[in-house]
């Protein structure tokens, strides 16, 4: 079976829904799902059949403060305002389709990371609330969102840990995968003056939590190399943007954004007939 694996990456996660959108209209729907972040997020309108609707949320929404805004770290100790993008958007404004996420024939896994434990941990989508607890957790980056919690256990973003959840899929039996990275060839991430800082305030409280923020970056670059291998072995195949990466995580340009999705659903669409023979 073909796995579909999604990189995080905050608004970067643009280039992955448009990606997502594209595999439903050449009608390439897998059954088997998986991203942490952004990557979750998107994917669960991909498994909904909600065709366009990532890119709605981010055209409707992103001029509003409580979408994203620094006002909200005041306000509700979070960048975005959570209870207004995973409850009021999904449920009264951008409706989230539940019924037919829920009788997707496949798993759609989301990943989250248990601070306490120091493990990521897969939800599948029959935990799905109209909270939307499991997207909450898996998109909470420390500093600007708050940990996330769920059944007594406080989760943080899926990424930190397991930012290419490819592992994951291999060991649910998948012996092909799609993977969608967010990031330009050749890219290798290092070690960033914000994780340091996350390092040093969270050794002592959440010291599991800490280590892996301290060796992000080395995670990640090694995860990126055993993707290379399984695509040049013929276990994978890599799309990733062609457009210019190099935006911040939390880019509020709707232009840039827009051209990121476009390149992501280009890119699909060119290469159907290569897509759609290889799952």
């Amino acid at each position: 079976m073909t796995g579909l694996v999604l990189e995080g990456g905050a608004f970067r996660g643009l280039f992955t829904a448009g990606v997502l959108d594209a595999l439903l209209d050449i009608r390439a729907e897998l059954k088997y799902v998986i991203g942490v972040s952004a990557g979750a997020t998107n994917a669960y309108s991909y498994v909904s059949k909600q065709r366009g609707r990532n890119l709605e949320i981010m055209e409707r929404f992103m001029d509003n403060k409580r979408y994203i805004s620094y006002g909200n770290l005041i306000r509700c100790k979070s960048l975005m305002d959570l209870d207004f993008v995973f409850d009021e958007i999904p449920n009264k404004h951008c409706v989230f389709d539940y019924k037919t996420f829920y009788e997707f024939n496949g798993r759609m896994l989301a990943g989250a990371f248990n601070i306490q434990t120091g493990k990521v941990e897969y939800f599948d989508k029959e935990l799905l609330d109209k909270r939307n607890s499991i997207l909450r957790a898996s998109i909470a980056i420390p500093l600007v969102f708050p940990f996330e919690k769920i059944n007594g256990n406080y989760y943080a973003d899926g990424g930190l840990s397991d930012p290419i959840p490819i592992k994951k899929s291999i060991e649910d039996g998948n012996d092909k995968n799609i993977i969608v990275l967010t990031r330009n060839e050749g890219y290798r991430k290092t070690q960033s003056k914000t994780n340091k800082l996350t390092y040093r305030i969270y050794k002592n409280k959440y010291p599991k939590l800490a280590n892996v923020l301290r060796d992000r970056h080395i995670k990640y670059n090694e995860q990126l190399d055993f993707c290379k291998k399984l695509e040049e072995n013929g276990e994978a195949m890599i799309i990733r943007p062609t457009v210019d990466m190099n935006i911040d995580r939390f880019e509020r340009d709707k232009n840039k954004l827009k051209a990121i999705y476009q390149n992501g659903y280009d890119l699909i669409v060119n290469n159907k007939e290569k897509i759609l023979k290889y799952i």
